[in-house]
């Protein structure tokens, strides 16, 4: 597979990031690129924010006012995507995730902080491929088997549902 650039870049002090963790972020960016035969080279940048980051981020951009645990914002459009032309690489586009929130989703689906990163890593990157499950129905249940995909394929199966009772929600 040709050259993949993950840059990420840590904006948050609530979460001390785990040694590792980024190196488990690039991994399961080159997981899903492998996965969907993607060709050439690649970058792609993760940033690691605070709710109150992400929160300001998901009402200037989607218009919704709370945080949320990831924000996709892709550069390409039906797999064709803006060049760096200092490297020749694709840019995929930016990953944002709240480190708060994936500590407490971690706990609430009773996972490792690294499986949760890792999952919202795949999930953001399938956005950057233009995935979506949005609208629900099988395009929602064809993007949670390619998550899966990746977290076994990393050595981190899910070991709870992510489907909650409605006493939880």
């Amino acid at each position: 597979m040709e050259k993949i650039r993950v840059i990420i870049d840590n904006k948050q002090k609530a979460v001390k990031i785990p040694t590792g963790l980024r190196m488990l972020v690039r991994r399961c960016c080159n997981a899903v690129l492998r996965m969907e035969n993607f060709e050439g080279p690649a970058e792609i940048s993760v940033v690691f924010v605070d709710n109150e980051q992400i929160h300001k981020l998901n009402l200037q951009y989607r218009n919704k006012d709370l945080a949320t645990d990831v924000l996709s914002f892709p550069m390409g459009e039906n797999g064709v995507y803006d060049i760096n032309h200092s490297t020749g690489a694709k840019i995929l586009g930016d990953i944002v995730i709240s480190m708060e929130k994936a500590v407490e989703q971690a706990k609430r689906y009773g996972h490792s902080l690294e499986r949760e990163v890792g999952y919202l890593t795949a999930h953001s990157m399938l956005h950057l491929l233009g995935y979506n499950h949005e609208e629900g129905g099988l395009a929602k249940v064809r993007m949670r088997e390619k998550e899966e995909q990746v977290m076994v394929e990393l050595g981190l199966p899910s070991t709870s549902s992510y489907v909650l009772d409605e006493d939880e929600e």
